[in-house]
């Protein structure tokens, strides 16, 4: 009896503590998955920048690659230049074969193709899994890794993966029964070392396996880098799923997934996995202070949640704040404990172009750098995402977070210092819908460029909030018979009460309730200088073009203030919903095509409140 009374003691303190210092969301924001966006405000500068777009019938426009499952991507910097490798599979998840490829940057906005740096692997003929009926014949390993780098002391970058075993379409590879993990060194001149094993799962070892042991290497550092990894804890608990199961390395073995963590001031950790679990470490992940559990007030799926420290001395985490895989939001906390805001990283969903198992849409399993792999040049954060597991992105995110700005606008593109023309400007830039800073008759201008039939160009600038505003800007169309510009008028919440557009007509018409209005007429090549002045109260605005008397007009849909203004090149996107079905077996017509380019040039936009 006295020993159950201190066990529930015990837990009563533990669970005591746990309500005091776990990790937690205290802000009133929800995000409302009718939306892409959620409705949620974005933050000010974010830019999410395409790096690979898969492409099955042309793979010369995909770096070589044909395979349409990629997923999983990783992040490091080292040597002064990024580093990302995703996984990839030829139709859909967990179906071999299995590869990992590796990409490199030296700005975050222009990637090299990619290249092979985990291979496909052959299984060997007869192996069983011991709970399963199913036997490998002339198949191939598939690639699962849950942790992507490790910069060691003696300044050895490796790159790790997971040779995981699926022998049918819904067999887990990360059941404890795979092959083994690997590693290999990425040198300063980007070329990559052998590959070795860094460690078995139970059924393989250095007589079945094509690659050796890692203690084989004649490289003293790599060899004593690859010991330092393995004595590390919070790097062993990223392993945990593929792990056998009571492999001893793995300080935490419970049913967790896809660790992330951060460091406080006080020299805790504080842990995250997928659903939003949370606990709290005191000896750097050697143990946990309680079982992992759901952190209060967050909202998350089975999609990844990343935590890390961020460079103005904050916390920042970064996931999906729905139970689907939309939209990919942050949230930031002074402490590393409370996390008080939610705001928008990325609401655009692009068509799923391929279908395939387990293919999910929507922006999703972020990862960003971990303590030891680099610190980016300049006041910004970077994280990594795949999009409906097919394309990969990063994301750069500007320090401090914020969601409003001061001041008048007056961005003279021509006259703005070289690269930092765009640092307040928002932009979703697609491979094949570039948004950039050209030259224009040698002049500086914005330019959207569209050739992708499935996605688009989108760049909104944040303005100072008003019910009373003044909008100019200009736009050259280079094109009148095809492609599409839309220019809205948004709350915080991505409501718009306007929209212009250049039709593919050319025609320059505005949304009047069900129809559009016509306003004029354009040229291709010729510039066009707007001027809106808007009364939210009374929704009434007008449009002047070139010095024309302004046309007079009713916003569409009411808001209170205005928060920012976009421009897209192509239409609102309501698909996928939260009642479409999970799973898309089937492929877009046409979808590895191209569109004819559509090019729209921004040389000034101006903002003031009335």
């Amino acid at each position: 009896m006295k020993t159950l009374f201190t066990y529930l003691l015990s837990i009563g303190a533990l669970t005591a503590f746990a309500q005091q210092d776990t990790a937690r969301y205290i802000g009133p924001t929800l995000s409302n998955v009718d939306y892409h966006h959620g409705q949620l405000t974005p933050v000010v500068g974010v830019h999410n920048i395409q790096v690979f777009r898969a492409n099955r019938e042309h793979p010369e426009w995909a770096g070589g690659m044909n395979w349409t499952y990629n997923h999983q991507p990783m992040l490091a910097y080292w040597n002064n230049t990024f580093y990302m490798h995703f996984l990839s599979n030829p139709v859909g998840e967990h179906i071999a074969p299995g590869a990992t490829y590796l990409f490199t940057s030296k700005d975050g906005y222009n990637w090299s193709k990619p290249v092979d740096l985990f291979p496909v692997y052959r299984l060997p003929n007869g192996f069983k899994k011991k709970e399963d009926t199913a036997v490998a014949k002339d198949i191939d390993a598939v690639m699962h890794q849950r942790m992507g780098f490790y910069t060691a002391k003696n300044n050895k970058l490796l790159a790790l993966g997971y040779y995981g075993i699926a022998l049918y379409a819904k067999d887990d590879p990360n059941d404890g029964n795979g092959v083994g993990r690997v590693v290999r060194e990425i040198n300063k001149d980007g070329s990559l070392g052998p590959i070795y094993f860094i460690r078995y799962n139970h059924d393989f070892n250095e007589k079945n396996t094509n690659y050796p042991f890692y203690k084989k290497s004649k490289d003293k550092g790599f060899v004593a880098a690859c010991d330092e990894l393995l004595a590390q804890p919070l790097q062993m608990q990223q392993w945990v799923e593929e792990a056998d199961r009571n492999d001893p390395l793995i300080p935490l073995q419970k049913e967790v997934k896809a660790f992330s963590y951060y460091h406080l001031p006080n020299g805790r950790v504080i842990g995250f996995w997928k659903n939003a679990l949370t606990s709290m470490s005191a000896d750097n992940g050697k143990t946990w202070l309680y079982n992992p559990l759901r952190a209060p007030g967050f909202v998350n799926s089975n999609a990844k949640i990343w935590g890390q420290k961020t460079i103005d001395g904050k916390y920042m985490t970064v996931y999906n704040p729905s139970e689907f895989r939309w939209p990919l939001a942050l949230s930031v906390s002074d402490d590393g404990l409370n996390y008080k805001n939610l705001f928008l990283v990325n609401g655009e969903i692009t068509s799923m172009r391929y279908g395939g198992n387990y293919k999910s849409y929507g922006p999703q399993y972020v990862r960003g750098i971990q303590e030891m792999n680099g610190t980016p040049p300049g006041k910004n954060n970077w994280v990594t995402y795949s999009v409906n597991k097919e394309d990969m992105w990063v994301a750069k995110i500007p320090m401090p977070v914020q969601s409003q700005v001061d001041g008048n606008v007056d961005d003279q593109f021509s006259s703005l210092k070289d690269g930092e023309e765009l640092n307040s400007w928002n932009l979703y830039s697609p491979l094949w819908a570039p948004v950039s800073i050209v030259k224009e008759t040698g002049k500086k201008v914005l330019s959207l460029k569209d050739l992708d039939p499935f996605d688009l160009a989108k760049a909104e600038r944040v303005v100072p909030e008003a019910s009373q505003v003044k909008i100019e800007f200009s736009v050259t169309p280079q094109q009148t018979a095809n492609g599409r510009l839309d220019i809205e008028v948004q709350d915080a919440r991505n409501t718009p009460c306007l929209r212009l557009s250049f039709d593919s007509t050319g025609s320059i018409i505005t949304k009047a309730g069900y129809r559009d209005k016509a306003l004029a007429t354009y040229e291709a090549g010729k510039t066009y200088n707007f001027i809106i002045e808007l009364n939210t109260a009374t929704r009434l605005y007008t449009v002047s073009i070139n010095g024309s008397k302004p046309n007079n007009n009713i916003i569409f849909a009411p808001i209170h203030k205005v928060h920012h203004v976009s421009f897209r090149t192509g239409g609102v996107r309501r698909f996928p919903n939260a009642d479409t079905p999970t799973d898309q077996m089937y492929d877009l017509p046409n979808a590895g095509e191209k569109d004819k380019e559509a090019v729209y040039n921004i040389s000034y936009f101006k903002y003031s409140k009335l």
